[in-house]
């Protein structure tokens, strides 16, 4: 039942356990700029006061635990909370008052940063306190927030420990996992890596820079005990940074306050610090660094700035796909498309053989609608280079055709039954509502409604290439090759070049025009997720011929 319109509605509330940073830019400063900012009611129980600056930490004065204990119960017995940040604890007691405080109150929402080092190399959890921290809050942390160094101080490792590629992060991830966290969050961004075909000896794709030139993503990795997820952002060269760890953690506590699954809030978390850190060079979010040192405070207030500056819809420079990722009238709908039960089933090699066999020819009989509507794009422009473009999008569908049949082959369907194919209504509904898209608005409209293709078919398959679940091999599982297909190289670029053009495309938009991009982008997933529902059915009793 639906509250009623005059119903009071509780503003979430996040609890910042956590040191205080005399220059604002990080501790519990910064939680409560963050927290604010994504409109959660803050708190704070103070472990520590820091004299420090943007040139580092001059001293540190440690709370008396028994004090921090009143700290956490007058918040807790008073105004309540949902969730529990943790950032420097300080000391061996602060983080026993801590463990047994989650205990009490039987708080299980915990955003859990192991706060050991300050971005000036000061030491701020002594080594006696290590051993306390890995037995008495891991086991209790809901998210888990290393950064890299704080990784491996928490597994014992050297701080001069190499890393080659993100594969080895990824096992530093599952590492810490087995300390008892529910999900870590390992952050890369001490760590810039570059591009690398998978083939090269990373099976995720990246391998750490070795030159300035070379810093192109930074790369966090999320493990929950099961599912590797990369979060890949641009790498941000900038002095603004101070802050980004706490900040980090205090925007996915404040996600987690806002109804969000904990993945959720790890990348909407993962996306508000990309943007603060972006608005310190974007000459349209510009930001003046704060102080005279080299460790500049990240900009927290971006969002808020943003709104005080323009009543309109906002999109950063290449952010437009994130932005139309989680609309509301699209997150729903994208994750029901790219986490189907029949991709599922694929990913894990027990798709009933006879449904694939339907979903390609189905599948065959689309990419030729797909053919007449990159036709039509060409069409539809005014411009040569986009003309040719189209005519090169179609000659690369013939050629990926002529692939499709001879993998068909493997599955014991032939060229002349795929020719003889009658379409499913889902596909003739799906293709003729792409087709009248192209039709009836600009090249862009149409261009949206052919994206879902575009970049669902590689997210899925990164997503079950990466999987624990799937079975490794081509022998172990049937559609092993067709997870590669969309993971390979030549793939993967045709998905980063499409995403370069659509973002320029959409530059200076209105929001009356985003709108109508937004619409046509989630029927055109729903089509996509009725192509899936087709495969689970199968080959119909009835159809109909529609080829034109």
């Amino acid at each position: 039942m639906n509250p009623r319109p005059d119903t009071p509605r509780r503003t979430p509330r996040v609890l910042t356990i956590a040191g205080s940073d005399s220059s604002g830019g990080a501790g519990i400063e910064a939680d409560l700029k963050v927290i604010t900012s994504h409109g959660v009611y803050g708190m704070t129980a103070i472990t520590a006061l820091t004299a420090q600056n943007t040139h580092g930490v001059n001293e540190v004065h440690v709370v008396p635990a028994v004090f921090l204990a009143k700290e956490i119960a007058a918040c807790v017995e008073d105004v309540g909370v949902d969730i529990v940040k943790t950032g420097m604890l300080a000391s061996e007691e602060s983080i026993r008052v801590v463990a047994s405080a989650l205990q009490e109150y039987s708080i299980e929402k915990t955003v859990i940063d192991p706060v050991m080092i300050s971005t000036s190399n000061y030491q701020l959890l002594p080594d006696s306190a290590v051993s306390a921290y890995i037995t008495e809050l891991l086991p209790r942390a809901y998210i888990l927030t290393p950064n890299i160094p704080e990784a491996l101080r928490l597994l014992n490792l050297p701080a001069i420990y190499e890393l080659r590629s993100i594969d080895e992060v990824v096992l530093l991830a599952q590492r810490l996992h087995a300390l008892g966290p529910n999900v870590v969050l390992l952050k890369g961004g001490h760590l810039p890596f570059k591009p690398s075909p998978r083939q090269c000896g990373s099976k995720y794709g990246f391998v750490v820079a070795e030159s300035e030139s070379e810093k192109i993503s930074a790369v966090d990795v999320i493990y929950d005990g099961e599912e590797v997820d990369l979060i890949v952002n641009d790498w941000v060269k900038t002095t603004c940074t101070h802050g980004t760890g706490c900040s980090l953690a205090s925007a996915i506590a404040a996600n987690l306050a806002r109804g969000h699954s904990a993945r959720d809030a790890i990348r909407e978390g993962c996306r508000f610090i990309s943007e603060a850190l972006k608005s310190t060079q974007s000459a349209i979010m510009s930001h003046v660094p704060i102080g005279n040192g080299p460790y500049s405070p990240l900009n927290h207030l971006y969002r808020i700035n943003k709104l005080l500056d323009s009543p309109s819809v906002h999109i950063p420079p290449g952010g437009f796909i994130d932005w139309l990722l989680r609309h509301p009238k699209v997150k729903d709908i994208w994750y029901q498309y790219t986490h189907h039960e029949f991709v599922d089933k694929m990913g894990k090699g027990t798709l009933d053989v006879e449904r694939f066999k339907f979903y390609l020819q189905q599948d065959y009989l689309f990419l030729i609608q797909f053919a007449r509507a990159n036709s039509l794009s060409g069409y539809k422009s005014g411009r040569l280079d986009d003309i040719c473009r189209s005519a090169a999008i179609v000659l690369h569908i013939q050629k990926e055709m002529a692939l499709h049949i001879n993998y068909c082959a493997g599955f014991g369907i032939s060229k002349e039954e795929l020719e003889k194919g009658v379409e499913h209504q889902a596909c003739t509904a799906y293709t003729r509502f792409v087709l009248d898209t192209g039709v009836k608005g600009t090249q862009l409209h149409l261009q949206i409604a052919m994206l879902p293709c575009l970049l669902g078919y590689f997210a899925i398959a990164d997503r079950l290439y990466t999987s624990r679940t799937i079975r490794t091999t081509e022998e172990g599982n049937i559609y092993y090759k067709w997870i590669q297909n969309y993971v390979a190289e030549d793939y993967r670029e045709a998905v980063v070049n499409g995403k370069q053009l659509l973002e320029k495309a959409v530059e200076g938009l209105g929001s009356s025009t985003l709108e109508e991009l937004v619409e046509v982008f989630a029927v055109a997933c729903k089509m996509e997720t009725g192509f899936w529902e087709m495969g689970m059915r199968g080959q119909p009793t009835e159809s109909f011929d529609v080829k034109k």
